[in-house]
């Protein structure tokens, strides 16, 4: 059996292995897989594995003897699933093995935007400190989170891992679930509301909801009416979750006293995006699921699942 790794330097780009995958057969990996070059390499596999690279339903019809597409990631939308159920193709992804690392990427955010530990790193390699007349000094104000409303909208694992490091923090914590369920209004000391509900009363609102019709623009001038002036922003779910043209004017209007995101709009990140030169605006590229455990995690977890596959068993299915 043949086995194309396609984009395979996302998750390894060299600390790691793909040994899991070699007890199925051969396995061809590469680093990077352009839009004209997936027909050509995966000629006569029956395995796919991608992240990002896309089986359109050009690309299915192009590929007769592809049998199974292992997504290495939780997202699939790089995959035609209608197309991949008409010819019985199966299709797997990998829905939890970055919970832990999100959740402390969104934290490590937040606190830049509170703490702002790289300006004053930047400050006193510049000399500042040692210049001060007194012993300690601040760029700019500095926020405590003990007694914030923080609202975290989606209350799936990394919202509930999350949710408990704000409240260790000290942090009110309102969760906006995807459902509200009737007559449940609490998890612990949690409270759930919905995103109109909770918007106003929100010191922080950090966004860990997946990309849907209905999440789609969802942090948006319009949506944001009603928030307090100088809110802080967290969108370490996917970029489309912002209108960031939007963003950028709350930003520079103060009416966002910050955002951070790990996403933006499109990944690698545009030279005229808007969120470039944004003030209090705090951007890394889509690494919150890098960690070098959590890639192990992700490798692991996709080899399990093609070894269930060819057992006569697969899970984490999405077709």
């Amino acid at each position: 059996m043949k086995i194309t790794i396609l984009d395979g330097s996302a998750a390894n780009p060299g600390d790691l292995s793909f040994a899991p995958f070699e007890e199925f057969g051969e396995v061809m990996a590469y680093d990077v897989t352009k839009p004209g070059q997936l027909i050509e390499r995966m000629r006569g596999s029956e395995v796919a594995i991608t992240n990002k690279t896309v089986f359109d339903r050009e690309a299915l019809e192009a590929l007769p003897e592809l049998r199974y597409i292992g997504v290495l990631a939780t997202g699939y939308n790089v995959v035609d699933l209608d197309e991949c159920r008409k010819r019985g193709i199966t299709v797997t992804n990998v829905p939890e093995y970055g919970t832990y690392a999100t959740a402390q990427m969104t934290i490590a955010l937040l606190l830049e935007l509170t703490n702002h530990t790289a300006l004053h790193d930047s400050s006193v390699k510049a000399g500042d400190w040692v210049r001060s007349e007194q012993f300690c000094y601040w760029k700019k104000p500095l926020t405590e989170l003990y007694g914030k409303k923080a609202v975290i909208v989606g209350y799936g694992k990394i919202g509930k891992r999350v949710c408990a490091i704000l409240e260790a923090l000290g942090a009110e914590v309102i969760a906006v679930p995807h459902t509200l369920r009737e007559g449940v209004t609490h998890d612990g000391n949690v409270r759930f509301m919905s995103f109109e509900e909770a918007v106003p009363m929100a010191d922080i609102i950090s966004f860990h909801c997946p990309l849907t019709d209905e999440t789609r623009g969802m942090i948006s001038r319009k949506n944001f009416s009603s928030c307090k002036k100088g809110v802080i922003v967290i969108n370490a779910a996917r970029g489309p979750i912002a209108v960031e043209s939007d963003v950028r004017e709350m930003l520079e209007e103060g009416i966002f006293g910050g955002y951070a995101a790990d996403v933006v709009s499109q990944e690698p990140m545009l030279p005229d995006n808007p969120l470039l030169g944004a003030p209090n605006c705090v951007l890394t590229p889509h690494i919150a699921w890098a960690a070098k455990e959590t890639r192990m995690r992700l490798i692991e977890v996709a080899a399990d699942n093609l070894r269930a596959y060819l057992g006569g068993a697969p899970v984490n299915t999405v077709t």
